[in-house]
């Protein structure tokens, strides 16, 4: 039987523009609780975020609240709204 820890890897893709945009997002996801691990590009205009407690929507709703806009989002390389 295979093991899963139930780990997802989120993608979202993030407008912007410069380093205070990326920091940002960087802080908000820094004081997120549950996160296993995460990185922001601002070259790349994402933020990848591991965990295997907090919600997408809740996630989505965090990086929001920066003020940035989010223009698509993935899970496990999946698609979703946003």
């Amino acid at each position: 039987m295979a093991e899963s820890n139930g780990q997802h890897h989120y993608t979202f893709h993030v407008k912007m523009s410069c380093g205070g945009c990326s920091g940002a997002v960087d802080r908000v996801l820094k004081k997120t609780e549950g996160i296993n691990s995460y990185s922001v590009s601002l070259e790349a205009q994402t933020a990848d975020v591991y965990t295997d407690t907090v919600e997408y929507a809740t996630l989505l709703e965090k990086i929001k609240k920066t003020g940035k806009t989010v223009v698509g989002a993935e899970r496990d390389g999946e698609k979703l709204e946003v």
